[in-house]
Order: structure tokens, then sequence, then C-alpha cells
């Protein structure tokens, strides 16, 4: 029960800290310039396999994730990564795991009260919204799902707030087009740019085509009628 309790305490305050930001109508971002990948499954691979060659393990290292910390797992799925940031960051830290589809996030929340994890609590966001709330925290993670977000300046842009001084945004991405679920290494940081993002670092994954990009957000939020949407060349794929 005291996990239950917890979890609905920390989604209720981090409802009403949401709540209280500024609305701004979706058509003043601009479009993408590019392919949206379709959301397929909310499983990547087996935790098992993942395990295996210690992802997360390298991401959260990567990343700088240590105990205390607060983070947000954009996209959490089935929990895997919801999981291992719970243990890394420990009791005094914190864990939001947000996922856009209801019966995702009701599956999630409950593996979250299943395992104890006093620790974390798990919000329902939208396409175009995390629905974060402000100044809250030190690392928001995003594994393999950016290239399926359609509005991606109207995301970036509402994220911002959520980020704590000298927080970072942490996107793990295959480096191939977004029609074939992933996304570019310059097309992303031209995208996280427009929104008044600056990158930090990018590290190739070993083993797959995998990279880890952190940014951090630089200067004042353009107002988004000022956001200048990217229109790079799309690598092709190889069926053309």
């Amino acid at each position: 029960m005291r996990a239950i309790a917890l979890a609905l305490l920390l989604l209720a305050s981090c409802g009403s800290a949401a709540g209280s930001r500024e609305v701004v109508r979706s058509s003043a971002f601009p479009d993408a310039h590019r392919p949206v990948a379709p959301v397929v499954s909310s499983r990547f691979s087996t935790e098992e396999a993942r395990d295996r060659i210690s992802e997360a393990n390298t991401v959260m290292n990567l990343a700088g994730i240590a105990k205390g910390m607060t983070v947000a797992d954009i996209g959490a799925g089935e929990g895997y990564y919801t999981v291992r940031l719970a243990q890394r960051v420990g009791a005094n830290g914190r864990v939001l795991a947000q996922d856009i589809f209801p019966q995702v996030r009701d599956a999630l929340a409950e593996r979250v009260t299943r395992e104890r994890l006093d620790n974390v609590s798990v919000k329902l966001g939208l396409p175009a919204d995390p629905k974060l709330p402000d100044d809250s925290f030190d690392r928001v993670l995003m594994v393999h799902m950016y290239h399926e977000i359609a509005a991606p300046y109207e995301f970036l842009w509402r994220l911002r707030p959520s980020l704590r001084a000298g927080g970072r945004v942490v996107v793990v991405d295959a480096d191939r087009p977004t029609s074939r679920h992933g996304t570019p290494p310059d097309l992303l940081d031209c995208e996280m740019k427009a929104v008044g993002y600056a990158r930090v670092s990018r590290t190739v994954l070993p083993g797959a085509d995998a990279y880890l990009a952190l940014y951090e957000a630089k200067g004042p939020r353009p107002e988004p009628d000022m956001i200048s949407g990217c229109t790079l060349m799309i690598k092709a794929s190889p069926e053309g």
C-alpha cells in the first residue's frame, strides 16, 4: 500500500505542476520536414538480451546518472529503463516514467507496484507534450523513441522548462533515417538547436549502429513562431 500511496502522491504533484504551464497553439510550431516512424511496439528487445550487453548500465554511465538524481524516462514502455533507473538513483532519487498509451502506462504502473519501486511515479503524456513538471529533472531520457515524435519542435519546447539548472536531455537512437526507426545525428542536432539546446557530447554505442547524445538548454527558450524547422538532407534508405 505504501508504494501505491507514494506513486499516487508523486503523480498528483506532477500533474498540478504541469497543469500550470503556458498553453501555446500547436500551429505556432513548424512542421517536421522528415518522415515520422510509426510506433510498432512498446518492447524494443527482451530485457535479458539487453542486460547481456549491459545496455542500461552503459547508457546510465554515459549519461552521468547517479544516486539522488531525479530522472524522467520518456516513452518508458514496459519499464526496462524505469526499473534500472530506480535502482541507480536510489531511495533519495526519483524516477518519473511516462508513456502516451494508457494501456502501456497502466501495465507499467502495475509493475511499479508489484516490484515495490517506491521512488517511481508513472504518468500519461501527450504525443506533442511530455507533461513534465517544471524545474524538476537532472536528466530526461529518451531511448529509441525520438524518431516517433511527430511534432519535435513543440515537444522539445514544452520539455525545456522541466530541466533543472545543469539538467540534460539524453537521446539514444540509431544512425539511420527516421523512416527506418532512427535519427541521423546531424538532424537531431539541428532540431535540438532550433529550440535552444546545445549538444554536450555524442558517443557511438558498442555493438550497434546506435549512439547516445547529451544536450543542455542554452539561453532563453525561443518563441514558437521564431523557431525555424530543419530541412537537412535525409539519408536515403538502401531501398531508395
